[in-house]
């Protein structure tokens, strides 16, 4: 692929190629999100289809994950959370038409940055969309939902009669996860960290639990969550991250993430811990401690999808299924307002230093 930095770029059939990449540096700079424009359409393939896109999400670049699957490249495609019109299919697309409307999630090792007016993607990596979902609900959902799903249903087993603890509940995963726990009969407790975030909990329908403000630091959640239990524990608890140690120079941040042996304490019996923090360590006391409850730890990684092929079916099912709930107004998303392309460098920005709190979403 050639590209070169550019303000417009419109080839002979009149389609804009310019998308946003994460540019790296060897020198050690800081890396920097720039506009480039493809010198040349994509061909297509037997099993691909042409996208025209009207929305894609911004999400945060995991560079050291590309880093250890030795994908690292100089200009790194920005947007992979898109929905669209199908344009064009291959000879062997057997799932699309042309004019019918996707969503779906780019793969790691794409060459096409979402925020290009077309891209070529393969079929297995698209689902239908519903046309009464918009564009914006369609992109800013698809990632968190399949998060939410790898979570709850693949990690651990969220049921009627179960206790479900979100943390930061109000964060755009943690909306989602909250919504499909409910559905699915469990009855959620969640943390918040500001009051705007709690006021937004209780907004939601059905009505979370218990809400745990631990902005002002009156609330212990260990404390909180066996009187809410009885006791006994949480049946599945999903974290947005633990403290592993305390240390002197923590950030406000990371004070209000719970240690490690609070998320053990508040564990029922049998029950699961779902963990996005890539680097857990456990000692020998907190390993006795899940021991003895019978309980388990799995790690968040919702990229496993696309680095197997093994269960696409089953990720495929995923797609289908969210859609459907947001059709049917189960999973509602927690989305900022539409963000015009020009500012979508500015998005990236905010979201690659975790400073932006709803979904953002670009309307192209």
């Amino acid at each position: 692929m050639t590209t070169r930095v550019s303000t417009v770029g419109v080839p002979e059939d009149g389609v804009t190629m310019k998308g946003l990449y994460w540019q790296q540096s060897s020198s050690g700079e800081e890396a920097s999100f720039v506009f480039l424009e493809k010198d040349n359409l994509p061909v297509m393939r037997d099993n691909y289809v042409k996208v025209k896109v009207k929305a894609c999400a911004l999400s945060r670049i995991d560079k050291k994950l590309l880093s250890e699957l030795k994908m690292e490249i100089e200009f790194l495609p920005v947007g992979r959370e898109i929905a669209g019109i199908v344009l064009e299919i291959g000879n062997k697309v057997s799932s699309f038409q042309p004019h019918d409307e996707v969503v779906g999630i780019l793969p790691l090792d794409s060459e096409d940055s979402g925020l290009c007016e077309v891209v070529i993607v393969h079929e297995h990596y698209l689902a239908h969309k519903p046309e009464k979902i918009s564009w914006l609900e369609a992109a800013g959902t698809i990632r968190d939902g399949v998060r939410a799903y790898t979570a709850l249903h693949y990690l651990s087993y969220v049921s009627p009669g179960k206790t479900v603890l979100v943390m930061d509940g109000a964060s755009p995963f943690g909306t989602i996860a909250v919504q499909l726990a409910q559905h699915r009969g469990a009855k959620v407790i969640s943390t918040v960290y500001s009051p705007e975030d709690k006021q937004y909990l209780e907004k939601l329908t059905p009505s979370v639990a218990r809400i745990i403000d631990e902005s002002n630091g009156k609330y212990d959640l260990t404390e909180s969550c066996l009187e809410e239990t009885g006791g006994l524990g949480v049946d599945i608890i999903l974290d947005a991250g633990v403290r592993l140690y305390s240390k002197e120079n923590e950030t406000t941040s990371q004070q209000l993430l719970p240690h490690k042996h609070d998320i053990i304490s508040l564990l029922s019996v049998g029950g699961h811990w779902v963990t996005m923090e890539e680097n857990l360590q456990l000692d020998p006391p907190d390993s006795r401690c899940l021991f003895l409850k019978g309980a388990t730890v799995s790690f968040l990684n919702d990229e496993v999808w696309n680095l197997s092929n093994m269960q696409q079916g089953k990720y495929l099912c995923i797609l289908e299924d969210i859609m459907e709930k947001i059709s049917s107004g189960v999973l509602r998303p927690h989305l900022d307002e539409p963000i015009p392309l020009y500012e979508a460098k500015v998005s990236m920005e905010m979201v690659q230093k975790n400073q932006a709190r709803k979904r953002q979403v670009v309307q192209l």
